[in-house]
């Protein structure tokens, strides 16, 4: 992946929404599969995809962690992967967000804002509010919200600046329309894309978009893979339309 111009560039994006399979290692091949095979520049799987929340077997989940780690860097080379995993540290679990491109992990943040409704924080420690930033590849700025992180405003203002913003969700099917609702305000608001990844499980809201700056997507919650070339251009164009400052 070559340095890219804001201005003029595109970028092929993939935003996956499968239906979770029965096993960690059948949901990491399927995953393996499409990035090999794809010629997608950015891809963004749903929340912790290869496990779920596996709450009653959270150690083997733990275990799980640096083997699919270590394959999955082996694997993108040129391409940009990013995921959420369970991982342990000491006597604590975090889902933890990764972004992973030429063989490294470019970027990690765990999940800071819970969802108590479904008792993450029982499972899982809050992460760092202050890793909620954005980051740069290739001259691109990106930052990540997961999932319920969604919901607050205080953390959009953190990440102003960012070009893509990046949401790994599992968000409920009786909450579609706030996924889709806020999703796109945020791409307006803060005039960046935003791309989001969802499952298409039968409680789940699907709703996996890639939503341009001015408020168009493309969505559709009958494909597992929604693939669409940006125009990075279109950053400048409504940033230099509507002024924020």
């Amino acid at each position: 992946m070559s340095k890219r111009n804001i201005k003029y560039g595109n970028l092929l994006v993939a935003t996956l929404q499968p239906k979770t399979l029965p096993t960690y290692r059948e949901n990491l091949d399927h995953l393996i599969n499409y990035v090999q095979n794809t010629k997608s520049e950015l891809i963004v799987a749903p929340e912790l995809c290869l496990t779920n929340f596996d709450y009653e077997h959270f150690e083997e989940v733990a275990k799980f962690y640096p083997l699919a780690l270590d394959r999955l860097l082996d694997i993108v080379d040129k391409k940009i992967l990013v995921l959420t995993m369970t991982k342990k540290s000491g006597n604590d679990f975090f889902n933890e967000a990764i972004v992973i491109y030429n063989h490294k992990i470019i970027h990690r943040q765990a999940k800071y804002k819970l969802f108590k409704l479904g008792n993450e924080e029982k499972y899982f420690k809050a992460g760092d509010k202050n890793s909620i930033v954005p980051f740069e590849i290739d001259g691109i700025k990106y930052a990540i919200l997961i999932c319920f992180e969604l919901r607050f405003k205080e953390l959009w203002k953190q990440i102003e600046g960012a070009d893509i913003v990046l949401i790994p969700a599992r968000w409920g099917l009786s909450r579609k329309e706030h996924l889709e609702v806020l999703s796109r305000a945020l791409a307006i608001m803060n005039q960046s894309f935003v791309v989001v990844s969802n499952p298409a499980d039968k409680d789940m809201a699907s709703s996996s978009a890639i939503i341009y700056p001015w408020g168009e997507f493309f969505a559709n919650d009958n494909l597992e893979v929604i693939e669409h070339e940006i125009e990075l251009k279109e950053l400048s164009r409504v940033r230099r339309l509507i002024t924020m400052d």
